[in-house]
Parts: C-alpha cells; sequence; structure tokens
C-alpha cells in the first residue's frame, strides 16, 4: 500500500510538471504571444517600353576579296623565282621567269619572215600597177594583168600574216615572265626553280589572295528571314533612311573586330538541306587582321523597336513542358502568372513579344516563397545590391 500511494503520489507530480513546461513555451521571453507573420517580401521590376537596336548574331567564316591562281601561259624550264612567300604583290610585279630562248629565237624568225614578206610586195606592187596600164592599151593580156593583181593581193596577205606570226611570237616571248594578275598576298609556290611547267597546267604555281576589303559569309535561317520581314512589313522595326544593316564582327577569340562592315548582298536561294540562305558582308581590313577561313561572327543590326519590353532573365522560369512564364504583382499586391511569348536575349534579358504590358510590376527575387493568388510586399529590385559579392556572370549568348 506503501509503495503505491509513492507511485501516484510521482504521476501526479510529472503531470502538473508537463502542464508548466506547455505553457511556458507558449510564450516568449517577454511573456507575450507571438504575432502572426506578415505577407512575404518580393523585388520587382517594372515594365517600361525602350527604344532597342536589333541584333542577329551569325556564325560564319571569312575568305578572300578576290583570288587568283597563277599558271603559266607557254611551257618551259623555271629559271628564277622573282618573289618571296607570304609576301604582298601588285598587279604586273613578276613572280617567276621561263627560259626564254626558244620564244625569243621564234619570235627573230616571224620578224625575219615579215621583212621578207614586205620586202616582195615592192616589185609586186610595181608590176600589177604596170599590168593595169599595159592591158587598157592592149599591150598584155587580161589575164597576165589578173596573175599580177592576184601575186599582189597574196604578197599583202603574207604581210598580214606576218604580222600575225610577229605579234603571237611577242606574246608567247612576254609569257615567259609569269606575273601577278591582282595585287595581293601570295602563298606558297608549289614549283622550284629548274622544274618542267606547261601552259595550262591543273596545278597553279602559287596563289594571291586580296583581303583587303574582306568578304565574311554567314548563314541566316529562312525562318528568321521570314519573322524579319513580317516585323519589318509590320512596321515593329524600322530601318535606317537608306534602308542598309550595319555589321559588326566577333573574332573567333571573342574580340570585337574595330572596324564596321556592310551588307552586300543576300543569296536568293535557300539552301534545302539546311533551311538556311547565305549572306555576304564586306569588312575593311587594313591591318590583314582577317584572314581568309578564319570563323567568326557576324552581329547584324536588322532594325529599331520603339516599343520593346525587355524583362530580366531571372525574372522569367518555365513551366514543365518548357513554356515561358513570369509573376507579377498586380495593383492589390497579389501574385498572377502570365505565360510569355520570347523573342531572344539582349544582354541579360530577354525581348517579349507578348504576355506583358507596360506597367507590369514582374517578380525578380523571392518568387520561390510566393505562388499565384497569394499577396505579397513589393519592393524595388534593387540590381547593385542583387550582385553584390558575387561575381559577375557571363553575358548570355543571343539568339539567331
Amino acid at each position: 500500500m506503501q509503495a503505491s500511494k509513492q507511485i501516484k503520489m510521482i504521476v501526479a507530480a510529472g503531470a502538473v510538471a508537463a502542464v508548466w513546461i506547455l505553457a511556458g513555451c507558449g510564450q516568449n521571453s517577454t511573456g507575450k504571444a507571438p504575432s502572426q507573420a506578415g505577407p512575404p517580401e518580393v523585388s520587382v521590376v517594372e515594365m517600361k517600353p525602350q527604344r532597342v537596336a536589333i541584333t542577329t548574331e551569325l556564325p560564319g567564316r571569312t575568305s578572300a576579296y578576290l583570288v587568283a591562281e597563277v599558271r603559266p601561259q607557254v611551257g618551259g624550264i623555271i629559271q628564277q623565282r622573282l618573289f618571296k612567300e607570304g609576301a604582298d604583290v601588285k598587279a604586273g610585279d613578276v613572280l617567276y621567269q621561263i627560259d626564254p630562248a626558244t620564244y625569243q629565237a621564234a619570235w627573230d624568225s616571224a620578224k625575219a619572215q615579215l621583212a621578207r614578206a614586205e620586202a616582195n610586195i615592192s616589185t609586186t606592187r610595181v608590176r600589177a600597177e604596170r599590168y593595169k596600164e599595159l592591158v587598157e592599151i592592149k599591150a598584155v593580156s587580161r589575164q597576165e594583168y589578173d596573175d599580177a593583181a592576184a601575186a599582189l593581193k597574196q604578197a599583202e596577205a603574207d604581210i598580214e600574216a606576218g604580222k600575225a606570226a610577229v605579234e603571237t611570237a611577242r606574246i608567247n616571248l612576254a609569257y615567259t615572265k609569269v606575273t601577278a594578275p591582282i595585287a595581293g598576298r601570295i602563298g606558297k609556290s608549289s614549283v622550284t626553280v629548274g622544274a618542267l611547267v606547261m601552259a595550262g597546267q591543273g596545278m597553279p604555281l602559287a596563289t594571291i589572295q586580296q583581303i583587303d576589303p574582306v568578304y565574311v559569309d554567314v548563314t541566316q535561317s529562312s525562318a528568321t528571314l521570314l519573322r524579319l520581314q513580317q516585323s519589318m512589313a509590320s512596321g515593329a522595326l524600322k530601318r535606317d533612311s537608306a534602308n542598309r544593316a550595319k555589321v559588326k564582327l566577333i573574332l573567333e577569340d571573342g574580340t570585337p573586330y574595330p572596324l564596321e562592315g556592310a551588307l552586300q548582298f543576300q543569296d536568293v536561294t535557300v539552301d534545302p538541306t539546311t533551311g538556311s540562305t547565305i549572306l555576304r558582308i564586306v569588312f575593311p581590313n587594313p591591318k590583314r587582321i582577317l584572314l581568309p577561313g578564319m570563323f567568326a561572327r557576324a552581329v547584324l543590326e536588322e532594325g529599331v523597336s520603339e516599343q520593346a519590353i525587355l524583362v530580366p532573365q531571372q525574372g522569367v522560369s518555365r513551366d514543365p513542358k518548357g513554356n515561358p512564364f513570369a509573376l507579377i504583382a498586380d495593383a492589390e499586391g497579389k501574385v498572377q502568372q502570365r505565360m510569355l511569348s520570347l523573342d531572344r536575349t539582349i544582354g541579360d534579358k530577354w525581348l517579349v513579344l507578348a504576355g506583358l504590358a507596360p506597367g507590369d510590376r514582374v517578380i525578380v527575387e523571392g518568387m520561390q516563397r510566393v505562388r499565384p493568388g497569394v499577396s505579397v510586399k513589393v519592393v524595388p529590385y534593387d540590381a547593385g545590391k542583387s550582385t553584390e559579392g558575387k561575381s559577375a556572370a557571363p553575358p548570355a549568348a543571343k539568339s539567331n
């Protein structure tokens, strides 16, 4: 009985202690009940229309403005190479000297044949004129006069043929000096002194490329082209007074090319295998920075949008299907979800085609703590404070 009584007293004491502990947990250090948490705080950016230059970044490669493959016009042995590989040459500079001995001899022979023909024509002309007078008084027969006149015409023809032979021999002799057809930078020589070359051979002796200015050939998808034409037709994009596009270039190491290029032409044919068309752009290249075959990215200015809506990239999310959307805070401080139609990135922002209007407040910070329909406390977004102490992220690539 005594043990049972002690057990009941211990149980009663434990119950009282539990009540006191629970009562203490329900109060804070000041003895007051805790207050209810307020609405979550979010940072917003108000959408404002702005004037934006719309650009497209297109990949491409450089190519020479002019290309000339140097080939011999006559055959023979190479006696001299008169240029330095990789040097700049001018049009008309002598590059190779082919052995001219046989061509010099042919020219001398042709000149001698011409001199003989010119010497013979004097007596032939005098005879034809004399026979013309004699045939009128019937001192010679008509047949003799006809033979003398024919001989004169034959002698005149021989002179013309001799002149042509001399000119041909002179040209062939001149062709023994292989000259540069264009100005530019010459590459390596495919032959050495002592090599035998033939007229019209398939392998060029060397190749000259003019690289100032230089071409940059880029590809643009037909879908992008159609979108651009629709934007221009609707007035969403505007060109300058000359309706010309400005083009800038980014080199393969990411550095911008200092000089601006001009769009020369756009191919009228779409490649059926890639669905793209070729754009050719001309860039000045006075310092020979651009070399044929280099990879580069052309930034083509399509036009200007006077009322563009740009939203920060961190304010755009995607649903499970990949569709972009943004959360906005309406005038009553409640969260709404807006589905978006996006065009491309411009810097660290998305260009919005549809889904947002001027004055909309897009939530860019605190999105994880809210959902559509809840009330929020709105504060302006401070980009400097948000990025303080963080390393700068690289700029997003532009959409083609």
